[in-house]
Order: C-alpha cells, then structure tokens, then sequence
C-alpha cells in the first residue's frame, strides 16, 4: 500500500455533530447505506437500521433487534463488537465507516461486563492476552474468583448485615454535646419530619426529638397511620426509613440527628423527608443481586478448565547461594541523543527508599540508536541478602565535555550530565522466584532539568507500554544454579525467642529510647542510636508499639539475618490505630510481611473511615510491585462497584446551542438516569435542558440541572469540567472534610447552623482561614470564595496548594497567609467597629482550630506523603511536603506553634489590603478577558 492516510481517523477527531455516510452489512445479505449523525450512539444507529430496513427485501428475516450486535474493525485493526450500545460511533472510532450487523453469541452480561472493563481501563482485553503475561492472567482469574465468592457471601448475609454492607449509614463524626445522667435534654429542639408510605399517597408530618433513635420515628408513623385510617398496627421491624430520592438509608441505633442528611436538614432549617420503605421491596432488589451473582459463578464454573497437574521440578532457596549478585548489561534500542555524547548507565538495588549497595554505573560508549555494552555489573551484595522485595533501577544519561574555560583558570573541566531515561524491574518474579534470561525493559523518559537523582525507585516497576517510540534497553539475568532460586516463605523465618537470646536494658538506654521514641518526628537517626534501637528492638515493640516505622527504617534488609529477627517480631507486634499504620503503606516499607500488618490493621477501618482515606488507598496501589498483593485484595474485599458516567467535551456554541444539542433524544438518553459522581446515593433522574448554562469561568464548565423523583426535593446541580487534572481538588477537599470531623470530634463544630446568619459566617470563616493557611491553598481572589445564603463562607478551586503562590512579572501574588479582609471583619463584628468581643471569639475558634490540626499533624503529613505516587505537579517529593510540616509547626511544642499562628494572624489582618489590591487586579483581568 503506498504511503498516505488511511481510515476515517481524521475524520472522527473533527468536532460537531455532522453525518457521516455509513455502509451497514445485515446478516439477511442486504447491504446499506444513509448517513447517521457522528455523535449518535450505537442503539440509535440500530434503530435506524431497522426503520429503513423496513422497505427492503428480506425484512422478515429480521428478528429482535436485542438479538443482534454491531461489528466493526477498530483502529487497531482488531474487530470489536459493540456490545455497549451507549456509546456514541465517535467514540468507537471504527477504521472504515462500515458496520456489520451478526447474531448475537455466547453470554451478553459477560461480553457487556468486559467492554465496561476495556473503557474504564483504556485497553481492550485481547490486548492482554496478546501480551502473553501469566503475572496478569492468573491475577485476573484469581481476583474474579475472589469477587465471585465475596458477592455470594455477601447474598448470604443476614438482612441487617447485607443492609450494613450495601446502605452504610453516613453518619456525622459525634452526633451532638454529651447528654448528662443518660437521659434526653428537656431544652432539645423537636425535629418535624415528612415521613410517606411508598407506594401510596399516605404521608404524614412527625415531631420527633433529635436524639430519638430510627425505629421510634417507624413506631409513630405506623401508630399515626393506623389511627388516622384504622388500619391494623403493622410492626416497625418490617420497615426501613429511605431518604426521599437517594438510595440512602435510615436504620440502625445511632441518633436521629447524627445523620448525616437529618443534620444538614437540621443545620439548613429544612424538614427531613423520609419514606417507609417495607423489606420486601428491598428484599427484591437483594434476591435481583443474588440471581445475578448465581448465573455469572454459574457460567464460570462450566466454562473454567480442569486445573493442569503440577510439575516437580528441583528447586533451591536463595539463602543458599553466597555468591555476589551481577548482571549483564547487553545493549540499548531507540536510544536518541546529541552526537558527541557518549552514553552511560546507571543501575542501583533499592528496597523502598534504601540503597542496598553501592550503585554500578557502566562504560561510556558512542551515541547511537543502539549502543552496545555487552557488560557485566557487579553489585556488592550476596545472592543470599537480597530482600524479596529488591528492585533493580536503571538510568540511561549522556556525558559531554563542557565548554573550556579561559586560560588562567585553575578549575578542572566538568562533566555535565543529561537524563534521558529511566526504567525499574524486580529482582525476583511474582512467585518469588530469582529472574533468569534476557528482559526488554522499554524505559520512561527522564525529566531534562532535574539533575539531582538519575534513579527514580519511587518509579512504577511497569515497562512503558508505548514500546515502539521509548527507548529500552536489553539485560540478562544470570543462571546462578541450572534450577531455580526462590526466597524462603515467611512461615520459614519464624525465629523461637529463646530465653537465651533475650536482652535486658540498662536505665540509662531505657532513658535514651524513651528520648527517640518521645521525638515523634525525628525519621533521622545516628548510628549509635540505630545500634540501640535495634538492641531494644523487643522493648519497642512492647513498650512503643506506634513506633514501628521508626524501627523499620533502621532495619538491615541487605542481611537476612536481620529480615528474620524483624519478621518474626512483626509476628507478634500489636495492632496499630488505623490511621497510624496508614504511614506503612509508604514506598519506603515495601516488604510483604509488613504491608501485610498494615492491612489487618485497616480492617478496623469502618467504612466511612475506609471513604475518608480512600484517594490515598488507591495512589499507593502504584508502589505495590505485584498485581496480587494483600492491599487489592483488601480494596476489593470492601468495596462496591459504582458504575461512572462521562459526558463529552464541552465545544464552542452559545447557551442556545447547548440546549438544542442537549434535547436530542441520544444526549437525553446518555444524560439521564445517572448515579451522582459527588454522591452515588443520588440518582440523578431527568436532565433539565433549559435550565443548563455556561458558567462564567475560561474553561466554560457547564452547569447541569436535574430534576429530583421526590416532589419535594430540590434539583440538583453538577459541573461538568472538561481538561482538568481535579485530583488534587479531590484531594484538598478530602483534607477540608478531615479537618472538620476532627474539629467535630474536639466539640468544635465550625459549620453548626446557629441562629443569625452572621454567626454562620464567623464559624466557617474561622474554619477555612485555619484550613487555607495549613494546606497553603493559593489562587484566592472573589470568585473562588463562596458564600451562602445562610452566611455560610466556603471555598471552591484548588488548583494550587502546599505553598504554590501564583507569580506575575516576578511578584507574587498572594503576600498574606490566608484571607481575612477587613470585610470580613466587618460582619464578623456585626457592622461595629468597637465589637472587639465578637471579633476576640473568632480569634479563639482559629487559635482552637489550629492547636487540633497541630495535634494530628502526623495524619497530614502521612496523608499527603502517600500521594507522591499520583504525579500531581504541586506534589511530587518529600520536598513539597515541607510546607505542610511548617504550617502544621511539627517537631514544636504548642506553645511554640500557636505562637506562630497568632504571628501569621497578625500578619493576614494587617497586609488585607493587599488582598483586596490583588482582587482588583484580578476583577479587571477578567473583564478585559476575551
């Protein structure tokens, strides 16, 4: 074929809803051909097939449309069944604009289940078995398997239990101020609640007390309805409360306001609206789960091979071989570089942050597409000491002589070094076997201006996917032994303490360790004091548990001696608080047997805990170097599957336009009957296209409306931004919601609806003043600070935290520590000046706020430093993180530190003018804007 351009590629990529003109093949042996529109989905394409299949031959041939499915050669040249017929033909993207109508074969829901797969995971399934990787095909068996037992099991439950697991209750941290004696407050507001009967017109409004469980609330519904029609009393255990309009429950034995929805009910002076559900319609909706997990066990249980018998073969533990460990560095492929360079590679063993040993750098050879080393590197370290989870890193730089210097000078030439790439593989499989032969490791390119580290053992241990434009290199990993070598398995490295063996400490070293254990921020440590921990290393466990990192990080791993006494005492170490043990999910702690005790720690986790940190939870899945590893198991073991939608990019039309686009039938449809992305318990029923709109931002998110099922909910609103990164919005937010249930927790409510607006206004300000100034949020000007209608302030767009100030012309932007302008003073003071007593109670609430923050700052900082792996540009290295630790005034007393907040206070009330110089500036800008 002569050099050109093929397919409809370009064609697709073109924006508009244009036809395009397709050829249908039907199975009848009719052919034909209309044009459809480029952003219709694949279930309005069918329905058209069959409209205009109508007047030609052979019609009756046809049968159900349900019964057929679209094919298509993709751009992959793969063919592709469509089998989700909600997707738009843009976003198939078929090579030709040819689609071909078959019968439909084998199981639908198993073939729709792997084509939700493909999309979510930008890769269809054949690829992976085109990739022959037995690392992923037995990971995906096994873990279906494991999903399929855990469903089963869960259809199993008891109805209360299976209730727990698939409608937790979403709860505020405390519920409200402790009542004395155990008896109910005289003084407590009474709660009106709307409670309806499903499926009937009967509803009735309740007074009920706040602190009043669920079932009393059921207990006087059914008494109202069976007095107010006579009917025969019916048992409250038969029923369950539903939010109006959510799949969100009330139950249980948990305060009526500690709910979360009844307390914002309470807080925004609104009636709750509940419905009384029975439990055979839930029980329905249990047995329609049930039924599903039964056919799908079914059908793997017939269509799962007979498991291949096993193979004896000779195998050796690694301990055996005391023979220093090397590889061979063979050559390099599409390596690209100036001429005149010559092209080294580095290699270095890590286990997590640590150097095993000294890194190995390789000859300088000529700059070429392939350079060839055909080298042997030495490491020294024993086969026998490598750590199971030892991970060989590579660095491939250039050299270059620089520029001679004048004469006269004394200094010597230097030797500037240019990263070109970097690659990371294990030293051992996910079977615990020694690698042996030859591996392409196909790299990921280095960043040009960081100079600091050639290796990157933070790195994914993944190969770059895109194999044909990265550059790789060719490696061989000796056969020490014709057999092979696998790492003894843990229950092997259980050491017998015997009496023997114990250590006793003096006074004086209990002393000293109770020095280092005291200093809880302290991750530097002096040999001396390193020789001492792990003397006392029983003590620790007995004495400061919580301390366990600080053990770790002392720990030899490059001896295996040392892996075995810290093994066996894991063994036995107590449980951790989950929040504490969060901090081992680090790369820095990356043997099993360790990852291991952190997730039988999270188990305590319940699962609104598990939600808080669950951004984190699924970052540090990057640093685990197998795919089967005890934190995805726990993830999948906890969790539910939530179907997401997306909708397209947002393009250039007028409100008018976008109406008119929306009110298409295949927008509508797409559109409609969502799960909220913000709360999966919303379902988000009917788009209200004239109600949508731009909003006035540059990227021209578009505002979207719902209407509610209940009648009396409210609408609700989404914004759909298309183009950017919102992790690390999702991030700041899930700190902001940490920050209030710890202040929640202390008794210090910061968003409580009190009685005059102003007073809302003076909590919350106190609540993101402390917030902003600890996560370093900049970016702040009018249009990114909210306020409601309650007086309620709040704060949206958090594009730049940690200390991140926008610059203009070399002058930053943002000069005071947080926002607190004389404004805000003003009402703050209820429109007085000489108020200083209102305004003293709001210094108060900061200073409160701090000092909690102050206290978990441990929990911020672990938070954050288990999100390196996200690749956010404000927060990658421990070095960014270093603002979090000053604001948060780590290592310091209290005194200390709310000595420094009452500085930086200070401080963002004198300079506010200059915040109100800067929103100026800014409303100016944008005004001006295009």
């Amino acid at each position: 074929m002569p050099p050109g351009k093929y397919g409809m590629q370009e064609e697709w990529e073109k924006e508009g809803d244009q036809n395009i003109l397709m050829d249908f093949l039907l199975p009848t042996g009719i052919f034909l051909k209309f044009p459809v529109p480029r952003n219709d989905t694949i279930k309005n394409i069918k329905k058209m097939v069959w409209r205009n299949a109508k007047t030609e031959a052979l019609y009756c041939g046809l049968g159900d449309p349900e019964g057929y499915v679209f094919t298509c050669i993709n751009d992959t040249a793969e063919r592709e069944e469509l089998e989700e017929e909600s997707r738009r033909i843009s976003d198939v993207r078929p090579f030709m604009c040819v689609l071909r109508l078959v019968a439909r074969e084998g199981d639908r829901g198993e073939k729709l289940t792997n084509s939700h797969i493909s999309s979510l995971i930008g890769k269809g399934l054949h690829e992976f078995e085109a990739q022959k990787n037995h690392e992923v095909d037995e990971f995906r068996s096994k873990m279906r398997t494991f999903c399929e037992e855990k469903a089963l099991e869960r259809h199993n439950l008891p109805w209360q239990q299976w209730m727990e697991y698939s409608f937790p209750c979403d709860l505020e941290p405390c519920c409200s101020p402790p009542v004395h004696g155990g008896t109910k407050s005289k003084h407590t507001k009474k709660l009106f609640i709307n409670v309806k009967f499903e499926a009937c017109d009967e509803s009735f409004m309740l007074q009920q007390d706040p602190l009043d469980i669920p079932v009393a609330l059921m207990k006087s519904a059914l008494k109202k309805r069976a007095t107010v029609f006579r009917s025969v009393r019916q048992e409250p255990e038969d029923y369950t409360l539903q939010v109006s309009g959510r799949w969100e429950f009330i139950y249980g034995n948990h305060p009526l306001r500690q709910f979360k929805y009844i307390f914002s009910c309470l807080r925004n002076g609104q009636n709750p609206q509940l419905i009384m559900v029975h439990h055979s319609t839930i029980s329905k909706y249990q047995e329609e789960q049930g039924q599903l997990c039964s056919q799908v066990g079914k059908i793997r249980s017939q269509s799962r091979p007979p498991p291949l018998p096993m193979k004896k073969q000779n195998t050796s533990s690694l301990w055996s071989i005391n023979e220093p460990f090397y590889i061979h560095l063979l050559q390099g492929s599409r390596v690209n570089a100036d001429e005149g360079m010559k092209l080294v590679v580095q290699a270095g063993l890590f286990h997590g942050s640590e150097l095993l040993c000294k890194v190995v750098t390789s000859s300088e050879v000529t700059v070429c597409s392939e350079p060839l080393w055909d080298q042997k590197l030495d490491f020294d370290i024993n086969v026998s000491d490598l750590p199971r989870m030892s991970r060989l890193c590579f660095a491939l730089y250039a050299v270059i002589e620089k520029t001679k210097k004048p004469r006269g000078t004394k200094k010597k030439n230097k030797r500037a070094d240019c990263p070109i790439a970097w690659v990371n593989t294990m030293v051992f499989d996910y079977k615990d076997q020694l690698k042996t032969g030859e591996f392409i490791l196909s790299t990921w390119p280095s960043v040009p201006d960081d100079k600091s580290d050639l290796l990157n053992p933070m790195g994914t241990v993944e190969k770059n996917p895109n194999v044909d434009s990265a550059a790789g290199l060719l490696i061989r990993f000796p056969n020490i032994r014709p057999h092979p070598l696998y790492y003894p398995p843990l229950d092997k490295m259980i050491v017998m303490e015997r009496n023997g063996d114990a250590v006793f400490a003096t006074k004086v070293e209990r002393m000293r360790l109770k020095e280092i254990m005291d200093n809880k921020n302290s991750t530097e440590f002096f040999e001396d004091e390193k020789e001492l921990l792990w003397k006392l290393r029983t003590e620790v466990r007995d004495c400061y548990p919580e301390s366990l990192s600080k053990l770790l990080l002392i720990t030899k791993w490059s001896k295996r001696e040392d892996v075995v006494q810290m093994v066996s005492l894991l063994r036995n170490w107590p449980d951790l608080p989950a929040i504490q043990a969060l901090e081992l999910l680090d790369y820095s702690f990356p043997d099993p047997a360790v990852r291991s005790f952190t997730i039988r720690c999270l188990r305590k986790l319940s699962d609104n805990e598990l939600l808080q940190y669950l951004i984190q939870l699924v970052q540090v899945l990057k640093y685990e170097s197998y795919l089967d590893c005890d934190l995805t198991t726990f993830l999948l073991e906890r969790l539910t599957a939530e179907e997401t939608s997306t909708t397209s990019s947002c393009q250039k039309m007028t409100v008018e336009d976008l109406k008119l686009c929306i009110r298409q039938e295949s927008y509508m449809e797409a559109l409609s009957n969502l799960m909220s992305p913000l709360n999966p318990s919303i379902i988000l029923v009917e788009l209200c296209a004239d109600k949508c709109r731009f909003m006035d931002s540059k990227m021209k998110p578009l505002w979207m409306m719902y209407k509610n099922p209940s009648e009396h909910a409210d609408m609700v609103g989404i914004i759909f931004k298309n183009g950017d990164d919102l992790r690390q919005d999702m991030l700041t937010l899930q700190m902001i919601h940490l920050m209030e249930d710890l202040w929640k927790k202390e008794g210090l409510d910061l968003r409580d609806k009190l009685d005059q607006a102003i007073e809302e206004f003076t909590l919350s300000c106190a609540g993101y003043c402390v917030a902003t100034y600890v996560l370093g949020i900049g970016d702040r000007h009018n249009d990114n600070i909210m306020i409601r209608e309650t007086g309620q302030l709040f704060h949206i767009d958090f594009g730049h935290f940690l200390g991140n100030f926008k610059r203009k012309l070399g002058i930053n932007r943002e000069r005071v520590p947080f926002i607190l302008t004389y404004d805000f003073v003003h009402v703050i003071q209820q429109g007085r000046t000489n108020n200083s007593e209102k305004f003293e109670r709001f210094r108060e609430y900061c200073e409160w706020a701090y000092k909690i923050l102050c206290k978990n700052g441990t929990l911020f900082v672990n938070l954050f430093a288990m999100m390196k792996a996200a690749g956010l540009p404000e927060l990658t290295s421990s070095k960014d993180i270093q603002y979090l630790k000053d604001s948060l005034a780590l290592g310091k007393s209290e005194d200390e530190a709310l000595k420094n907040f009452k500085v930086k206070f200070n401080e963002a009330l004198r300079e506010s003018w200059k915040t109100k110089v800067n929103w100026m500036m800014h409303s100016l800008a944008k005004d001006n804007r295009p």
